[in-house]
């Protein structure tokens, strides 16, 4: 899943943001609406996850621009009020949730998974692959029943790959979806990660290279 955290707050979003990255996720941040709306434009978000009071752009107009530009793309919106009104505000501007501060971070977390599933075709809970299972809610895989120990990045892309049901996922969009704004456009993660995934899960492979296009499962 990749996430923005737009929050002007720094000590927020950057703690946010870790904690993000911890539970698997790529995630980028921003300090104000121009630069929430910049990113938002450029990258393929699951979620946004949206500050009410952000600086140079509202975080209500933000949002208001996110709907109508991409009305698609999934936005949570965090506010430091927590009446009812707010809530009525906030999810009238187009928000698809609304979080108030102080939030617990495992609400937060669930929340974007619910919606992070919304933003994507309907598809069974536990994605399956001959006899691989992966569960997005549980974070966990097993294959023939034994499970597999994966790191984040690896859980992300074997989670793409079996989310395409069959399709071929490029090298290029591995790296959009599963790493940050920070990831190297030319740099050979992608390619190790698959590497290292092939061999946990072991024989017979699972994860085929399709030579000039990408991987499948």
């Amino acid at each position: 899943m990749r996430v923005l955290v737009a929050e002007d707050e720094r000590r927020v979003a950057d703690a946010v943001a870790r904690g993000l990255r911890r539970e698997g996720m790529a995630v980028d941040v921003a300090y104000d609406g121009s630069s929430a709306l910049d990113k938002a434009r450029l990258y393929p978000y699951d979620v946004v996850v949206l500050d009410r009071d952000l600086p140079r752009i509202h975080g209500d107009e933000v949002c208001r621009i996110l709907r109508r530009e991409e009305p698609d793309r999934r936005v949570l919106m965090l506010t430091a009020a927590a009446g009812v009104d707010d809530l009525v505000d906030g999810l009238s501007l187009g928000a698809d949730d609304y979080l108030a501060k102080p939030f617990a971070f495992a609400e937060l977390v669930a929340r974007l998974q619910a919606l992070a599933r919304r933003a994507t075709p309907a598809r069974p809970p536990t994605l399956r692959a001959r006899d691989v299972e992966l569960d997005p809610a549980r974070h966990t895989v097993t294959r023939g029943g034994r499970e597999v120990e994966l790191t984040p990045k690896e859980f992300a892309v074997l989670e793409t790959l079996m989310a395409a049901d069959g399709a071929v996922v490029s090298n290029d969009e591995l790296v959009a979806r599963v790493w940050d704004e920070n990831a190297d456009p030319f740099t050979n993660s992608a390619r190790m990660t698959v590497l290292r995934l092939r061999r946990k899960l072991g024989a017979p492979p699972v994860v085929e290279t399709v030579k000039g296009a990408g991987y499948r499962v």
